[in-house]
């Protein structure tokens, strides 16, 4: 089984991820980090020297090449993945995944990511809680669409990492 979990840059994806994959025993995947391995090559870089239009046909090449896997894994996705080409029908559609969407308030994703804007290549240039607000809401209600047609919705605003692992083990029974 896969387990893939999707949501805005922030929402803990890798954090949940891979406390959810340890107590699973499954393998955990960060399909940016993977997609950086095999391509030799930061996000960023790819972004910036080949382009966008590149990075998405490899994110659907890679994302497909895992979901042909047979292994158990939980699959940490891009914040956009879902959103570009056919990827969210590819995750649907295959009966070996279950597709959850880790959902955080607008107000609670800029509070955690302002604070760590200058790790994330996409938001570093923003200097103030009002712009971050306008660009991550912006991205929230084009996205949101896509979010929304999980399996699962896990709501993870003021919880703990703990809880969060066991929503979504529950979900999975």
């Amino acid at each position: 089984m896969i387990v893939a979990l999707m949501g805005y840059m922030g929402s803990g994806k890798s954090t949940i991820g891979k406390n959810l994959a340890t107590i699973l025993n499954y393998n955990f995947l960060d399909l940016d980090d993977y997609i950086s391995n095999e391509e030799n090559s930061s996000i960023p870089d790819l972004f910036k020297n080949k382009g966008e239009i590149y990075f998405r046909k490899k994110e659907t090449y890679y994302l497909n090449k895992i979901l042909n896997s047979k292994d158990n894994i939980v699959l940490a996705l891009g914040g956009g993945t879902p959103c570009y080409g056919n990827n969210l029908d590819l995750l649907l559609n295959e009966s070996s995944v279950r597709l959850l969407y880790l959902k955080l308030s607008l107000p609670n994703l800029v509070e955690r990511l302002f604070e760590e804007k200058d790790s994330r290549p996409l938001i570093s240039h923003i200097n103030t809680l009002e712009d971050l607000t306008e660009f991550v809401g912006k991205h929230l209600f084009e996205r949101t669409q896509y979010y929304n047609q999980a399996s699962c919705i896990i709501n993870t605003d003021y919880k703990s990492e703990k809880d969060i692992v066991e929503d979504i083990l529950m979900a999975l029974i």
